[in-house]
């Protein structure tokens, strides 16, 4: 396979869903946001409708990437019916019954094999479709056990510890696993005792997955994207998620500083902290939240994140960049 981007020049790229346009309006919209020096698209859209953009962009200088929710799945009609699929909080309930903060937070079990099989085919299905750059996992984690400060305030909910309601990877199957393991259920433990390795068994169980992804999409000669959660110490310990071995050809961080209440600075701070953990040939694109951001801060905040090291930046999402931002964005194309 080629290098993902050849261009040398800062990657910009952006997240959308497919929606229900004329091919003229689908034009004009790739030619606006091509013409500032957008190039990357993650897109949510069935086969169909991948295909629709990949065939109607096949002579424009874009990629065309298949953005797909991974474990949380809400909307499937035909997993309801296994409910043993879903992933299980520390008091037993399942995420289709008990959906944690939102409704469309329907959490799939990385240890049911039933799931894994499902998603696997879904993977497979979308790393066929000819013309596709990449495969772009989203939601490839477990629930958060904690929200970013900022989203607990929206929801008036105090982290400080952990709540064993958003608390998964419970699962029947995961509990006996670790008690073989290590000779323990994970719902006796102690506060410390076997802690540390009762929460990498969960990551240890999603980084497999992720791996198992890795050689269905790579066989069909396409790459492997993810949005993932700012840096692996971080989101080891908010969702479960330690992407530090991960090696994908395309990580994009959501460093979405706002909910955090952090300034700009800190997403420097997190692209520095994760990006030591790709491979040479991979590309960083720093996620960051268009809507927290005016026209001057979105220039600061590109030049901070290739400062620390990335390839570029992702921008979720489509729909919020004004011909300001546009404006900016290609300011960088001309220098």
């Amino acid at each position: 396979m080629e290098s993902i981007n050849k261009r040398k020049s800062i990657i910009f790229g952006t997240w959308l869903n497919f929606s229900d346009k004329t091919s003229y309006e689908w034009e004009s919209f790739f030619e606006r946001f091509l013409g500032a020096g957008i190039t990357e698209y993650f897109i949510h859209g069935n086969r169909d409708e991948l295909k629709y953009l990949i065939d109607l962009t096949a002579n424009m200088d874009l990629n065309i990437h298949g953005w797909i929710w991974t474990l949380n799945r809400p909307g499937d009609r035909h997993k309801v019916k296994n409910l043993d699929w879903y992933s299980v909080n520390k008091l037993g309930q399942n995420s289709y019954d008990m959906r944690p903060y939102v409704d469309y937070y329907q959490w799939l079990s990385p240890f049911s094999t039933g799931a894994m099989d499902y998603v696997k085919n879904n993977i497979s299905n979308l790393s066929k479709i000819k013309g596709l750059k990449s495969v772009h996992l989203d939601y490839v984690r477990y629930c958060d056990i904690f929200l970013p400060i900022t989203l607990q305030h929206k929801y008036k909910i105090d982290q400080s510890i952990e709540i064993p309601e958003y608390d998964f990877g419970y699962h029947p199957n995961a509990r006996e696993g670790f008690k073989n393991k290590f000779g323990v259920d994970p719902l006796d433990l102690e506060s410390g005792e076997l802690k540390k390795e009762w929460n990498q068994y969960r990551c240890d169980a999603i980084s497999k997955l992720v791996q198992d992804l890795k050689k269905i999409v790579h066989s069909e000669k396409m790459f492997l994207s993810a949005a993932v959660f700012p840096y692996p110490k971080m989101s080891s310990a908010m969702v479960r998620q330690d992407w530090s071995s991960w090696d994908l050809d395309m990580i994009c961080p959501m460093n979405y500083h706002h909910f955090y209440d952090e300034n700009i600075e800190w997403i420097g701070k997190s692209v520095a902290s994760g990006i030591k953990y790709l491979k040479p040939e991979s590309k960083y694109l720093s996620g960051i939240f268009i809507g927290a951001l005016n026209q001057n801060d979105l220039k600061s905040t590109v030049i901070e994140c290739v400062k620390n090291g990335a390839s570029g930046v992702s921008i979720f999402s489509a729909n919020g960049i004004t011909n300001s931002h546009l404006k900016v964005i290609k300011s960088f194309q001309l220098n």
